[in-house]
This record gives structure tokens, C-alpha cells and sequence, in this order.
């Protein structure tokens, strides 16, 4: 008892210090934010398979080195405060945070107990006071943009030493939206303060991955948040909350962080959804494997709510592109997608140009384009299951293979193909003789399904020029490498 009671002693003394130096670090900058030179690290969710993709974006736009996570699905780089208007510009991130502190090799604990102990001490020992900046900083980014999604201007530094117990569980991780985890309702705006000094409303949301921790994702979030409560005297809300403070354990690597976004960047350009809509980021991963150049003709002949040729037009405003579907829904929610993304930039006072951008109704098999006019094709192919059946695509993909071949450009063209029927991909791709040839492979996490892109390249073969449109087949061995 004397033991204990000692303990908790050192603890509360420990927390008023800890205090002291968060308040006293934001007094110090006046309360105008991060120094806009500093440094902090920015975290990224991304479609699974497409980190490289994301990490080069990163590189190109912010001219930052991102590093892949350990964890598949994300990224890490470092900038300064003052750059981060650009983290938002970026196409290929569905969720960002600030990081406020990561461990590569975190001794967790053979017992529950104890690593929750652990966790719970944790809280109170972390460098909060930048990464609370940047976060107020990133609110302030996003009402200049036009958007309210909450966020209170309150103290952010703890009032008092009271314990208390709440509720701080999560009962889900963060979305990765549809790369096999769970989403949480992240997306939830929290509503407006009538007084700058009530206390923030919170939440902690656990992502783990791994089989050898004594815990589970809501015990780690349960006693963590309430940990973080007793800290800064927020108020827990699991639906309503000012901030997200996200706990990322993969086997032993450990990052804590905040949230800056409510939801999936993912969702910024289709309103208009069918049964099988692509993620805008996925789509521009597909769209930058194939890298568009000035006055290329890109077709997406599969095209469904056109989240390809949307993303497209949006990012490469100097290439073409021609959207196409056999089904009149799916054209008339692609032409819905696009006249919103007009309206809003009309409404928004944009001088952006209109979209390069064609949609027609079509046989996919039969496409009224001429033969070798176009340069890329990228599309979502259905996979047999929410969409046609996999008895349906033995037929269907060699007929599409084959007529793709017809109207790309010898030598020059490429296709960018997502499927998740590898089996019969593969069996349709080695029909085509000497008509395609394979790049590579990027084998991505659709819906919680194991699917994969395949990147394409036109051979210099004529079309028509043998039996099965091109040369003689490909051997066993290349068919069960693309398995």
C-alpha cells in the first residue's frame, strides 16, 4: 500500500511538470503555431501496393523523402510546418496525421497488464505540444478552404490533475477505407462550441496488426484514451470529436499520432456511387503507373461511376481522356461525377479549364474508336463477384483484351488493368500471343479481397496479323508467373 501510494505520488508530480513544460512551450510562441521552419512528420494512409507510387508523389510535389511504414498501406516523411497547405494537395494519401512520437522497437509487455500500465504511463510522457500546433494549424487550413469541419480553438493544455474513467475505447481502427480494415466513422464533423474554453472532445482510435501482443485493439485505445483524459481533461465522444488521437501498433513498432483529416480523402470526386465504385486514389495510383504524357488519349472502356477518367482529367489536364460503359446507369452516373466537379469549381469561382473529358455509351467488346488510336487504357475489371461472374469472364476478358489491342498504338501503347480473377487473367493474357506483354505486377487489397494491377505494354505485333491475333501463345511457365 505505502508502495503504491508512493507511486501515484510520483505520478501526479510527474504529470504537473509534464504540464508546466506544454503550457509554458505555447506561451513561449505566443500561441501563433509551429515555427513555420520546424519540422514535424507527417503520416499517410495509402492503398496497399501503392506506397511507392504515394512515396514518389510525395517526393515530386513536396520534394520530402517519404519512407514506407513497416505497416503495408503507409508512408512517413518529414517537412517543415509551412508546407503543410501542400500535404492536402497530394492525390494518392487517404488519410493524414501528424506524428507525435514513434518507437521502432517497443518492449511491450509479456502481460496484459503490464503493457497496459505501460500505455497509460505513456500518455502522460509524450511531446504533445507540437503536434497539437500542427493539428490547430491544419483546422485553420480547412475553414480557409471553405469547410467546417469542426475543430475548437480551446486551450489545448490540461487544467487539472483529477482522474477520471471514461469511455475512451474505439471499437474499430482507423479507416484504411476498403484495404482490409475496419472503418470507424471517422468521416463524423463535430459540432460547433458556443464557448472557446469548453474542453475538447476526443477520441482514440487503435490500429493493430500482429499476433504475439497480450491485448486488443479496444483495450489498448480503452485505457490509453482514459490515460490521455486524465492528462488534458478532454471529453471522451466516440461519434462527435474535436480530435482523433491515433495509436498505430505493428508487431513492435509503435506511432502515436492525430488525425488531420475526418475522412478518406478517397471520396473527393464521386457523389454520384454505383455497386463497385473505385477509390479516387486508387484510381490515380493505376493512372500514374502508366505515366500520362502531353496529348495522350487515355480510354477507360470499363468505366462505372468514372472514377479513372474523373481523377484523370483533374490531375493530367493536358492529356484526353474518353470514358465508356455498356450500361446506361454507369454512364449516367460518370456524367453526373463530372457536371458536379463543374459546378463546383463554377461556384467556387475556379478559372481552372473544363474537363478534357468524352463519356459514351458502348459495346466494350466493339469499341467505336479506329484501330491504333489510342495511347492508355486503364480500367477496373469486374471480378465476378458483385459484378458478372467469374463463368462470364472466361469469355469476356480475352474479347476485351483483344479489342484493346486493336485501338492501342502499336510499340507506344499501354493498359493498366485491375482484377482481382487472376486465374482467368492470366489464361486470357497468354491468348493474346504476341499482342501484350507484361511489365509488372502490383498486387493490391480491394474490399478486403487480394486483387492485382497489371501494367501492360503494346508490342510493335500488328493486329490481325495471325490466328489469334498476334503471335504464337505464351509458354506455361510465364502463365503461372502471372498467377
Amino acid at each position: 500500500f505505502i508502495y503504491a501510494h508512493s507511486w501515484v505520488k510520483q505520478r501526479h508530480a510527474l504529470i504537473r511538470i509534464l504540464r508546466s513544460e506544454v503550457h509554458m512551450s505555447t506561451e513561449e510562441r505566443g500561441g501563433s503555431g509551429p515555427d513555420p521552419g520546424a519540422g514535424v512528420t507527417i503520416g499517410a494512409t495509402v492503398p496497399t501496393g501503392f506506397e511507392p507510387t504515394a512515396a514518389e508523389e510525395v517526393g515530386e510535389k513536396i520534394g520530402a523523402e517519404a519512407r514506407i511504414g513497416k505497416d503495408r498501406g503507409r508512408i512517413y516523411f518529414r517537412i517543415g510546418a509551412d508546407k503543410l497547405p501542400l500535404v492536402h494537395r497530394l492525390r494518392s494519401v487517404d488519410n493524414l496525421f501528424v506524428v507525435v512520437a514513434e518507437y521502432n522497437n517497443y518492449q511491450f509487455k509479456e502481460s496484459k497488464e503490464e503493457t497496459l500500465l505501460d500505455l497509460q504511463k505513456l500518455a502522460s510522457q509524450l511531446p504533445w505540444t507540437i503536434a497539437l500546433e500542427v493539428w490547430k494549424m491544419n483546422n485553420a487550413l480547412k475553414k480557409k478552404r471553405g469547410r467546417r469541419r469542426g475543430g475548437n480553438s480551446s486551450v489545448l493544455t490540461p487544467k487539472g490533475d483529477v482522474s477520471k474513467e471514461g469511455d475512451t475505447e474505439a471499437d474499430s481502427p482507423r479507416p484504411e477505407d476498403e484495404e482490409g480494415r475496419d472503418e470507424d466513422g471517422g468521416g463524423c464533423a463535430p459540432a460547433e462550441r458556443d464557448a472557446a474554453d469548453k474542453p475538447l472532445k476526443f477520441r482514440v482510435t487503435c490500429n493493430r496488426a500482429g499476433d504475439k501482443h497480450s491485448f486488443t485493439s479496444n483495450d489498448a485505445a480503452r485505457d490509453f484514451g482514459g490515460a490521455v483524459q486524465e492528462f488534458f481533461q478532454w471529453k471522451a465522444d466516440m461519434t462527435k470529436f474535436d480530435i482523433e488521437v491515433l495509436l498505430n501498433i505493428h508487431n513492435q513498432e509503435l506511432v502515436v499520432g492525430i488525425a488531420l483529416t475526418e475522412e478518406s480523402l478517397h471520396r473527393r470526386n464521386i457523389t454520384h456511387f454505383g455497386p463497385t465504385t473505385l477509390r479516387s486514389t486508387l484510381a490515380y495510383g493505376m493512372l500514374r503507373l502508366c505515366r500520362p504524357q502531353i496529348s495522350d488519349v487515355i480510354v477507360d472502356p470499363m468505366c462505372g461511376t468514372g472514377a479513372i477518367p474523373v481523377e484523370g482529367a483533374i490531375e493530367w489536364q493536358q492529356s484526353f481522356f474518353i470514358a465508356g460503359d455498356n450500361n446506361d446507369m454507369a454512364v449516367n452516373r460518370t456524367v453526373n461525377n463530372t457536371n458536379h466537379i463543374l459546378k463546383r469549381r463554377q461556384e467556387g469561382g475556379s478559372s481552372a479549364p473544363g474537363l478534357r473529358m468524352d463519356t459514351a455509351r458502348w459495346d466494350l467488346c466493339r469499341l467505336p474508336l479506329r484501330a491504333s488510336s489510342v495511347d492508355i487504357i486503364v480500367t477496373d475489371m469486374p471480378f465476378g463477384k458483385r459484378m458478372g461472374s467469374r463463368k462470364k469472364n472466361w469469355d469476356l476478358y480475352p474479347s476485351c483484351l483483344r479489342e484493346m489491342a486493336r485501338v492501342c498504338r502499336p510499340a507506344t501503347g499501354k493498359a493498366v488493368l485491375l482484377t482481382q480473377d487472376k486465374k482467368c487473367f492470366a489464361k486470357a493474357l497468354s491468348r493474346m500471343g504476341g499482342l501484350w506483354r507484361r511489365s509488372h505486377t502490383v498486387w493490391v487489397n480491394v474490399g478486403g479481397l487480394h486483387a492485382a494491377v497489371y501494367v501492360l505494354k503494346r508490342t510493335g505485333w500488328v493486329y490481325g496479323a495471325a490466328a489469334e491475333d498476334g503471335a504464337e501463345g505464351r509458354g506455361e511457365g510465364e502463365e503461372e508467373e502471372l498467377l
